[in-house]
């Protein structure tokens, strides 16, 4: 987080610290059950680990529930003051099946946040636009049945989690374009062009969040996609031209993945620097 921090500080933001996510909006996506479990599975020392990839420190619970306080607010804040946010946080969400942690997610974020965006604040109409390199499997279980939801994903395939393939299409409001390795730039941004964004606009969301994960970059360790800074800033501007037409300029953004630190905090920088511009 350090990488992330650092890379935006020039640009001088306002840094709200958010309260913890209360149990009900969790609920809106998660059944008790499964907070329960995390909750039990928290350690008091040490590590314990839930699946091959997803683990916890006795500090894992706390931020679990901040990062998914953090969309909260951040929506808060865009509906009650427009703009644009950009939520800093780990753990990110995007793999958190609806009883399922995994891929270092434990709550689905996002999907929280675009819940509370619909019922708490009354709007009709959600687009999640996600471009981590891996399909976000987490976000897609928890809101494939609800239409006022648009969920737009362009991803590596094949590349963890094994999911999101062109004919998984929820209730009609579930897009994936899967990519190849070695996909790059020009690849990446004809997608957009001619998928992603026509999508969106047709489906005219009242507010747009972003799961906004930098693993497509080329210096990326955990995957093979070409993508260089200049394509984060040109998808952003690109979303945030849809938000100036149909969402006020709202959108909130949450960062997801991202492991090689140089690539992250340069992307994260390109990203943010369109936010801030666009919100003015």
């Amino acid at each position: 987080m350090d990488a992330v921090l650092n890379a935006l500080a020039p640009l001088g933001l306002a840094e709200l610290k958010p309260a913890l996510a209360a149990e009900d909006d969790l609920l809106r996506c998660h059944p008790k059950a499964h907070i329960d479990a995390i909750r039990a599975a928290a350690p008091d020392e040490g590590w314990r680990s839930l699946d091959a990839d997803t683990h916890m420190s006795n500090g894992s619970l706390k931020a679990a529930f901040r990062a998914a306080g953090a969309v909260l607010h951040a929506v808060d804040e865009v509906m009650g003051k427009g703009g644009n946010a950009f939520v800093a946080m780990r753990p990110p969400g995007h793999h958190a099946e609806r009883e399922t942690p995994m891929g270092f997610c434990f709550f689905g974020n996002v999907a929280i946040g675009a819940k509370h965006a619909l019922d708490h604040h009354g709007l009709k109409r959600v687009a999640i636009v996600d471009f981590d390199v891996h399909h976000g499997n987490g976000t897609q279980d928890l809101v494939e049945d609800d239409a006022r939801i648009l969920f737009c994903s362009s991803h590596q395939m094949p590349l963890y989690p094994g999911t999101g393939a062109a004919h998984e299409t929820g209730v009609g409001n579930v897009l994936n374009v899967p990519l190849p390795d070695g996909a790059g730039s020009k690849a990446f941004r004809d997608v957009y062009e001619n998928a992603i964004l026509p999508r969106v606009d047709e489906f005219a969301p009242e507010l747009i969040i972003i799961s906004a994960g930098f693993d497509a970059h080329r210096a990326d360790p955990l995957a093979g996609m070409m993508l260089v800074e200049d394509d984060f800033a040109w998808v952003t501007q690109k979303l945030c031209d849809l938000a100036e037409k149909h969402c006020q300029r709202r959108v909130v953004s949450s960062l997801e993945g991202g492991y090689d630190l140089e690539a992250l905090g340069a992307s994260a920088y390109a990203h943010v620097n369109v936010l801030k511009e666009r919100s003015a």
